[in-house]
C-alpha cells in the first residue's frame, strides 16, 4: 500500500468490459458538490462530498475501522473477500447497496447523540442496537470483543471523530453505486 496514497474506493462501471474496470465520470456525481454550500455544514463533511463531486472516489483510510465495526467485518472498504474469490478487490452494486444500509441505518440511530461521532457514541448506538435484537447477550459479548480489539495498550480507545452528516455523505457515495449499478474498485 503506498503510504502518501492510502486507500480510496474508486466508482468503477459494472461489469467490467475488459481487463480493467472502466471509472464512472465524476459528473454522476457532481451534484454531491452542492453539499459543500450548505449552511452550517462541517467542514470534513464539505470535503468528502467535494472530493466525491470532483473525482468519483472516496478516500476511505480514515473510514476503514468504523465501518468495519459496524458491519462487523474485517477489511470491508478494501473488498478483502472479494479480491480473496475473485482476484480483484471490488464491491459489487449488491455489496455497495449493503455497506449504504448499515452507514444509513448507523447514522440514524446516531441522531440522539448528536452530530459528533466518537468512539463512544458508536459503542452506545452499537449496543442499544445489538441490546433490542435477539441473542442479545452473545452479540453484547461480540461487540464488546470487538470494541476492545480497537483499543491501544494502554486502553485508549481510537482518536477518530466524524461528523454525522459525513458519514451520511459517505453512505451516499455507496448508495449512488448501488442504485447506478455501479461497484467499487479498492485501490491502494
Amino acid at each position: 500500500m503506498a503510504l502518501d496514497k492510502g486507500l480510496e474506493n474508486v466508482a468503477v462501471h459494472w461489469p467490467r468490459t475488459n481487463q480493467y474496470y472502466d471509472p464512472v465520470a465524476p459528473a454522476d456525481f457532481v451534484d454531491f458538490g452542492t453539499i459543500a454550500d450548505e449552511p452550517g455544514i462541517a467542514a470534513p463533511t464539505g470535503a468528502l462530498a467535494l472530493h466525491i463531486a470532483k473525482t468519483g472516489t472516496v478516500r476511505a483510510t480514515a473510514y476503514t475501522e468504523l465501518v468495519d465495526l459496524l458491519l462487523g467485518l474485517d477489511g470491508v472498504l478494501y473488498a478483502t473477500d472479494a479480491a480473496a474469490e475473485d482476484e480483484d478487490p471490488v464491491i459489487d452494486p449488491d455489496g455497495c447497496a449493503w455497506i449504504a444500509g448499515g452507514l444509513e441505518r448507523f447514522v440514524e440511530g446516531h441522531k440522539p447523540y448528536g452530530d459528533l461521532v466518537t468512539f463512544d457514541t458508536v459503542a452506545a448506538v452499537l449496543r442499544a442496537a445489538v441490546a433490542s435484537g435477539r441473542l442479545a447477550e452473545q452479540q453484547l459479548r461480540w461487540l464488546d470483543q470487538r470494541l476492545a480489539a480497537l483499543r491501544d495498550d494502554a486502553g485508549n480507545a481510537p482518536h477518530w471523530t466524524f461528523a454525522r452528516t459525513e458519514l451520511a455523505v459517505l453512505a451516499g457515495f455507496y448508495r449512488r453505486c448501488a442504485d447506478r449499478g455501479f461497484a467499487v474498485f479498492a485501490d491502494y
